[in-house]
């Protein structure tokens, strides 16, 4: 049976002061006598690694690194390595509790699990372990794949859950608190196993592909497939492809319009505010906030800090971009401008050096930076990692970088991405996501000699729908069935696609290539 595109077919003030004195004490910056500045290992991350590396580990975890640890499971394998193998019952709960909102994940599941369309596939992923992606990773088990498994980012792996994961027999090596050598050790773990080679790769931020492209070769031009879902990514294997050196197919899941419209725009416009709250319990109403970028993340952001009352203003390089943002009521300025006045700065374009040395030096007292991009790239935070800068930890993911005249700037995750850092982004949308990830795998492992080449594609609109579909039995949506008339006065089959490929929903602004090369 032919289980690629076929098979989806189917299956388908002012304030008055009494004298100068007191003005001038209300004006001073906080201060705080006998700061020490927090000795860390600094990530310097390179341009063509974009690596989320972490440089401490939280101080309220056991400090031992699992690399010194010898643990097994119950069925005792030791092929992992996870923080804390005795929280996979805890972990377990977690995946329990993320299924329940991902049913249309668990209906794919179903459907397929009998015929196991992923039978012989080894599926090597670098993710962010949660419990939903954890969904995923047992779905594709059911499926027939074998799967190995690291994090793209270690502020957001779940202990717990990679716990649950090894529990259950799948080769997870993640943890929180990653140093940027454990990074790039555990994906080498996962790709590197002597008597196992990995034939599929499923992929987040393009550090597992750098990896097995820079590192085993061989091991890289075998791999029948390649599924990606950030924009860094994308744009890594586009830079790839256009240099001739992508020598395997390449489906595009984050320019699927289940992953922007949904992942990108619905997921951040709730996350955004999850991940600011939990940090630093900030209220927005009357914050004076920008936000660099208005592609979908952008958007999402905007559309929920404007709704609790923030007065938002917009930066962007794409003219048509400025122009929605415009029409939405949003400013649109140049940070350069508009960065002394601002409570909050929030990039989120996938470019670098969004937010300069110099910008934060301009502002004011206790403005909180962060990021929503995948990498950390878009703020400068090397650049603050200087003598005259005290670094203060404050609370998880929390930083006061504190200048000489006693000025503080919040930083969020040390600049890396804000909502899966710093809280958890909701299970629905993420399923949406993960479906679509599952079938492009399917696609590309089942897909007949010669319908893909060495080429980087988007989704097939009809798979776009048939994910979409799926989800709709959570609202109760009952879809319009055209005609016979109707569907020959369109011109469209009646079971779809209903929108040429070209039409993208809106679909926000790309940033620039970026050199995989350099």
């Amino acid at each position: 049976v032919n289980y690629s595109f076929n098979y989806m077919q189917m299956c388908c003030s002012h304030i008055q002061f009494a004298n100068q004195e007191e003005k001038q004490e209300f004006s001073k910056f906080p201060t705080k006598t006998g700061r020490r500045s927090l000795s860390r290992s600094i990530s310097q991350s390179s341009t063509d690694s974009y690596s989320s590396a972490a440089s401490y580990t939280d101080s309220s975890d056991d400090e031992t690194s699992p690399r010194e640890k010898s643990q097994v499971n119950s069925k005792g394998s030791s092929d992992f390595c996870v923080k804390n193998i005795k929280q996979a019952e805890f972990g377990r709960r977690e995946i329990e509790i993320a299924e329940q909102d991902m049913s249309a994940l668990i209906s794919l599941r179903k459907r397929a699990q009998g015929e196991k369309p992923l039978a012989g596939a080894k599926v090597v992923g670098c993710t962010h372990i949660t419990a939903q992606t954890a969904v995923l990773i047992e779905t594709l088990v059911a499926l027939g794949a074998q799967c190995r498994w690291t994090a793209c980012n270690i502020y957001s792996t779940q202990n717990e859950v990679a716990a649950a994961l090894a529990e259950s027999g799948v080769s997870v090596f993640a943890w929180k608190g990653e140093s940027e050598d454990d990074f790039w050790w555990c994906i080498d773990r996962c790709v590197n196993m002597e008597g196992w080679q990995a034939n599929m790769i499923l992929d987040d931020g393009g550090d597992l592909t750098h990896w097995v492209y820079k590192k085993y070769p061989s091991v890289f031009k075998k791999v029948r497939g390649i599924v990606e879902e950030s924009v860094t990514g994308v744009h890594r294997l586009y830079q790839l492809s256009k240099a001739g050196k992508l020598c395997v197919p390449a489906m595009n899941v984050n320019d699927s319009v289940t992953k922007q419209k949904f992942d990108n725009l619905y997921c951040c416009r709730e996350s955004i505010l999850d991940g600011l709250k939990r940090t630093t319990d900030v209220m927005f109403g009357g914050k004076q906030v920008v936000v660099c970028g208005y592609g979908e993340v952008g958007k999402g952001c905007c559309s929920a800090l404007k709704a609790l009352g923030a007065i938002v203003c917009v930066t962007e390089i794409d003219p048509i971009c400025a122009l929605q943002a415009c029409m939405d009521g949003f400013k649109v300025v140049k940070l350069n401008e508009v960065v002394r006045q601002m409570d909050m700065v929030i990039t989120c374009t996938g470019n670098k050096n969004v937010v300069t040395r110099e910008l934060l030096d301009r502002m004011k007292n206790g403005c909180i930076v962060c990021n929503m991009g995948h990498s950390n790239t878009e703020i400068d935070v090397a650049s603050l990692r200087t003598p005259e800068l005290t670094w203060e930890r404050v609370r998880s993911q929390v930083d006061h970088v504190i200048w000489p005249d006693g000025k503080r700037v919040i930083l969020l995750a040390e600049g890396r991405l804000l909502n899966l850092s710093c809280s958890t982004v909701p299970s629905f949308v993420l399923s949406i996501t993960a479906t679509t990830q599952a079938l492009a795998l399917i696609e590309l492992y089942n897909a007949p000699e010669g319908r893909y080449k060495q080429d980087v594609y988007l989704l097939p609109k009809k798979m776009d729908e048939y994910v979409a579909s799926l989800h709709l039995p959570n609202f109760d949506a009952h879809l319009t069935e055209l005609s016979d008339e109707q569907a020959k006065y369109m011109g469209l089959n009646k079971n779809g696609p209903f929108k040429p490929n070209y039409y993208r929903y809106e679909k926000g602004f790309k940033t620039p290539h970026i050199d995989y090369e350099s």
